[in-house]
């Protein structure tokens, strides 16, 4: 698996290398020095927006004199948060660090809107993480980023209504379009998942589990592929799923999708692990309701592809590196930055450092779930992710592209396969107006 993982890394690697970029950007020590002189804290401010973030921010400032942390919540990535950031590095005016999840992580660096860390965040800091994660970050041979978790596909389900609907836990996805038809049949209004318009990376974590690989690196070009038989045949899956209306077709954690959990309209979510602490923060009434399964898979056999996942980066402008890598690694690779989290009651991180999880799992209270143990299936599912799929420098376009699509698509409108196409052809015109050598 490493093997592979780092062929996935020499591809982005050489891609990194072709646009030509990736360089340190801005970025010293002088305020530091500055205070350290004085005798006074660093002051370093950091964006983000995962559950528990603030309750981090505030046991971090608790125990640490050196170094104090303003916190400000942003929207998620794709709901504006990585807008804002854009924006902010442009005006100059952007945070010390900032949160990136993993498919986002190559367009900010390929814009310089990043510092390469590699100084602070050593080979020995980066042994304490799961490699996986770590080649992700690590672009043009230098270091991005400091990985906090990963995020392993994984299907959440109703298990009182599926008892009370007779409908078995689907291993395949054979399997998943008959539980849908069951749970329709026994409540007309009932629907087994819901297909996010909004969020592109799902659909992407679906294609990467079939063994989809959207972008290739060779030499200096960038190879295009979003219509390869892998993502070809998910794409049919789900449009046959929504002509059948065996879904409902809502946005991502938008009042729409809660309300229909709330009444019972949606039994089951295809997420990740971090969903775990989603569904407890948004509908703690339901908790001893719900269980955790794997993805289902094409031939029932384990796969898996990742569903986010975040890290943490340092602006290019910020003067205050040190300190910034500093409450990163301590977020990341420490027993009380993952305690803090998760004590929250809202995260179930699954942390990159393979040490902590132990930790995590201790940490988070599974009555939620029936006391089932998640963070072994969320091991599980991790180890099956498939190691051949790489992010491109271009994902806010290709995005963008289809969830325009996606937020179109009914009965004699756009298809899923409309979309994914739209999104392949922004890339192309996208990488050609950067100068970039494309096929696809």
């Amino acid at each position: 698996m490493s093997r592979s993982w780092s062929s996935t890394s020499r591809v982005i690697a050489s891609a990194a290398t072709a646009l030509a970029v990736l360089t340190a950007c801005g970025g010293g020590s002088d305020d530091e020095n500055d205070n350290a002189a004085a005798n006074k804290p660093v002051t370093i401010t950091f964006w983000g927006w995962a559950k528990g973030s603030k309750d981090v921010v505030d046991a971090f400032n608790a125990s640490h004199t050196n170094i104090k942390v303003t916190f400000e919540e942003i929207p998620s990535g794709n709901a504006g948060g990585y807008a804002k950031i854009s924006n902010a590095v442009k005006a100059g005016n952007a945070p010390d660090l900032v949160s990136i999840e993993y498919p986002s992580l190559p367009e900010f660096v390929s814009s310089g809107a990043l510092q390469d860390i590699g100084d602070q965040f050593t080979d020995e800091d980066r042994k304490k993480l799961l490699p996986q994660a770590v080649e992700l970050t690590t672009l043009g041979g230098k270091t991005w980023a400091v990985p906090f978790d990963a995020a392993p596909q994984a299907f959440y389900y109703r298990k009182d209504l599926f008892a009370k609907y007779g409908v078995e836990v689907p291993t395949t996805w054979d399997a998943f379009k008959a539980a849908a038809e069951k749970v329709k049949k026994a409540d007309a209004k009932a629907r087994i998942a819901t297909f996010f318009p909004d969020d592109p990376t799902t659909f992407e974590a679906m294609a990467w589990q079939a063994g989809a690989q959207w972008f290739k690196a060779e030499s200096d070009t960038w190879k295009i592929d979003t219509t390869d038989p892998a993502t070809t045949k998910v794409a049919a899956y789900w449009q046959g799923l929504l002509d059948a209306d065996l879904v409902h077709k809502n946005a991502s954690f938008s009042p729409e999708w809660t309300g229909s959990l709330k009444n019972n309209t949606t039994v089951g979510y295809l997420g990740a692990s971090w969903g775990a602490g989603v569904l407890k923060g948004t509908l703690p009434e339901q908790s001893g309701k719900w269980a955790v399964a794997p993805m289902p898979t094409w031939d029932g056999k384990p796969a898996g592809g990742m569903l986010g996942g975040s890290t943490f980066a340092v602006t290019k402008d910020s003067r205050k590196k040190d300190a910034a890598v500093e409450f990163a690694e301590w977020m990341s690779t420490t027993e009380a930055g993952v305690k803090a989290r998760i004590a929250s009651g809202t995260s179930s991180a699954f942390p990159a450092a393979t040490a902590l999880r132990p930790v995590a799992k201790q940490v988070f209270d599974a009555s939620y779930y029936g006391g089932q143990d998640i963070y072994a299936l969320f091991e599980q599912s991790g180890a099956s992710i498939n190691p051949n799929w790489a992010w491109g420098p271009t994902t806010g376009t290709t995005n963008t592209a289809i969830k325009d699509r996606f937020g179109k698509i009914a009965k004699g409108g756009p298809t899923v396969a409309e979309a994914i196409r739209a999104g392949h052809e922004a890339t192309v015109a996208e990488l050609k107006k950067r100068g970039l050598k494309v096929e696809g």
